[in-house]
């Protein structure tokens, strides 16, 4: 194109203060694209009389961004987690969930109430299929449920502890429920922050260890995993608000089986704010867009007014290391020591952005990296302004 053509063309732009191009097609063998300093620039050498037209068309027109904020019919009720002695516990102190009254992280609504915390993982007996890289962070605790969970919390940092009594499963040795509630008795004994008391998944033995658990430790506020729809809710529901526990009800995946559950298990007489909705996590790669879906799902129908969906959601990171991409062996795929917490890590991340609040978690490092992302989204202020954060210097493309 010629110098005078060129100058016609921004002569045609020159009065002109916006501009904007539909439907157009560009043929080009190649095709550079520059910052707009360097396209006027550009213009300026070869139509020096037109850089000015040319400044005027390209500049960015400057608009405020005014996020719209909302007010939403419903709430999260606020769980507590642990009580005190003075409250007729015996924790250090307590952990508080939920209170939401926005969609997650709306921090130009409202910042979050409570900060999304980490449980991890402690067996009462050793997990045969446990993952190396999990086998090696507790290798000298693996037949110590209370020094695992102190080494958890000393060491690692967690927020509390989630205590799985799977050898009462009566497939593995059918641990009579009283021995169960001595192996809790010493992990409250080691700890003395809250913890998370779950069975083996059969529905009739959990019940049944639910009941005697809780009465052993009625008032310490504790959290029982998990009733399912094919317990005795009504049962369950009488057991933990008489003892003034804690409940997470665990619903496959189905919202509409999440509302059953809650409503079931408040018409019983469960407290609403001792109850807490578990939808089930797929691992990344292994549903965790449904899971996702499915947990925004509950919390924004629990904002606009579901009284069945207005409960914390529980997110079990854990189910990440059953991806195969997670613990395989495989020179290609990088070493397992940082792929397999980094999948953990970011199946839980994906759950806090739809909503969680509270994470089962195994890996000390996977756990460190999501309370650490928790503590900084969940700051009543930020420290730094967006604008002092160079967050497009990570990334350059060339095409």
């Amino acid at each position: 194109m010629s110098k005078d053509k060129l100058s016609e063309i921004f002569d045609i732009f020159g009065d002109w203060s916006e501009l904007e191009l539909e439907d157009v097609d560009v043929e080009a063998d190649e095709l550079t694209i520059e910052i707009l300093p360097a396209i006027v620039q550009a213009v300026a050498k070869v139509a020096p009389e037109a850089a000015a037209a040319v400044k005027k068309v390209v500049e960015l027109k400057a608009e405020k961004l005014e996020p719209p904020v909302m007010k939403y019919p419903g709430s999260i009720p606020e769980v507590q987690i642990g009580a005190t002695r003075a409250e007729g516990g015996s924790r250090g102190r307590v952990i508080r969930i939920g209170g939401e009254v926005c969609p997650p992280f709306y921090r130009f609504e409202s910042p979050p109430k409570n900060r999304p915390v980490v449980a991890l993982d402690v067996f009462d007996q050793p997990i045969v299929p446990l993952a190396g890289p999990v086998k090696n962070a507790y290798k000298d605790v693996l037949n110590d449920p209370a020094e695992w969970a102190r080494k958890a919390i000393e060491v690692y940092g967690a927020d509390l502890i989630s205590l799985h009594l799977v050898s009462t499963d009566p497939t593995l040795k059918d641990t009579p429920v009283e021995e169960a509630a001595k192996t809790v008795k010493k992990v409250l004994d080691a700890v003395d922050i809250p913890i998370v008391v779950g069975g083996s998944g059969n529905p009739q033995k959990d019940l049944q260890l639910f009941q005697h658990i809780g009465e052993m430790t009625a008032g310490e506020r504790l959290v029982f995993a998990s009733a399912t729809i094919d317990m005795d809710l009504e049962a369950v529901a009488k057991v933990i608000s008489k003892t003034g526990h804690n409940l997470i009800a665990l619903a496959f995946m189905d919202i509409n089986q999440a509302k059953e559950l809650s409503r079931k298990l408040t018409e019983a007489g469960l407290p609403r704010d001792h109850l807490i909705i578990d939808p089930t996590t797929g691992a990344l790669g292994y549903g965790i867009e449904y899971s996702f879906s499915v947990m925004e799902r509950v919390r924004l129908s629990g904002l606009m007014g579901d009284e069945t969906l207005q409960a914390p959601i529980s997110c079990a990171a854990t189910n990440a290391w059953a991806a195969r991409e997670a613990w395989m062996k495989l020179d290609e795929w990088g070493p397992r020591e940082y792929r397999g917490p980094l999948w953990e890590a970011t199946t839980a991340i994906v759950g806090m952005m739809a909503g969680a609040d509270i994470f089962m978690m195994m890996h000390p490092v996977a756990a460190k990296i999501v309370k650490g992302l928790a503590e900084v989204l969940s700051k009543p202020k930020l420290e730094t302004k967006l604008e002092e954060v160079k967050y497009d210097g990570w990334v350059k493309m060339k095409v």
